[in-house]
């Protein structure tokens, strides 16, 4: 029998040499030695994960992608990249172009403008770019009301696969029931997926965070698991200190008492489909 194919969907990398690849001011910065790439590389290895998704993260690096790039070049068949990009300079969209024809990268976060809204002419203009290049976005929102946004593009782009990063941010003390009845309602739209990885920074409890389970069954049923992705937050010392990398799969492999078939889909069938498989 094969073994199953993992892929972590959501992993951040950071630089050590910051003369090459300077950070924002004011980054958040991941605890010393941890983040890199080769970090990434090992931590998949020893939980046996076979690829990942580079998210650039504009907490250290802002708007600039070239670390995610650059790294993204080099790594060959076991990594993709998702850029991010400013929606309010008008020169995102050809960047855009740059980066997903000649740097190969698969997927653009994309985030409220300025104003606090979603469905804004300037994401408008990137969702156009991203359907052109017949690449994904990812939907990067914390607020519930940001889901009736999100619909009126997901209506009016049906042929651009969307990721919903971390399903508006989760969190048990933060419009929870709210925000899963609002996830729930998006799954009507067949080009959404969900993106599970919420439940060490979402929960009140310590591992399992069981507080977390019915609403992530509830997800999950809804979209189906061929429209679910795994990924870790890599750093989890930075991002989801609570749990390391490997139990963070460990609760997809054992403790949500997913099917294999659930399992075969989230942890890396649905990932494949939309970042590995053109």
């Amino acid at each position: 029998m094969a073994r199953r194919l993992i892929i972590d969907s959501h992993a951040h990398i950071y630089s050590p040499d910051e003369s090459a690849y300077p950070p924002r001011k004011d980054p958040y910065r991941p605890p010393a030695g941890k983040g890199t790439p080769e970090g990434l590389e090992a931590e998949m290895k020893a939980a046996g994960v076979d690829r990942a998704m580079l998210v650039q993260t504009t907490t250290f690096y802002s708007w600039d992608n070239s670390y995610v790039r650059d790294t993204g070049a080099k790594a060959g068949s076991w990594a993709r990249t998702v850029v991010t990009l400013n929606p309010e300079d008008p020169h995102s969209p050809d960047v855009l172009y740059a980066l997903v024809r000649r740097a190969g990268a698969r997927a653009l976060r994309t985030y409220p403008v300025s104003q606090g809204l979603y469905d804004h002419p300037a994401n408008r203009g990137l969702w156009a770019a991203v359907r052109d290049l017949g690449t994904t976005v990812n939907s990067l929102l914390n607020r519930a009301s940001h889901a009736d946004e999100l619909a009126r593009l997901l209506a009016d782009f049906p042929e651009v696969p969307v990721v919903l990063d971390h399903c508006i941010a989760l969190d048990v003390k933060q419009e929870f029931d709210l925000k899963v009845r609002r996830v729930v309602e998006l799954a009507r739209f067949k080009n959404l997926h969900a993106k599970v990885t919420y439940l060490p920074t979402g929960s009140a409890e310590q591992y399992p965070f069981r507080d977390m389970h019915s609403a992530t069954r509830q997800i999950i049923n809804a979209y189906g698991a061929g429209r679910c992705v795994w990924g870790s937050d890599y750093p989890t010392e930075l991002w989801c200190p609570r749990v390391t990398y490997k139990q963070h799969l460990e609760l997809f492999q054992r403790d949500l008492g997913l099917s294999k078939g659930e399992q075969d889909e989230i942890l890396g069938g649905t990932a494949h489909r939309l970042w590995f498989e053109k």
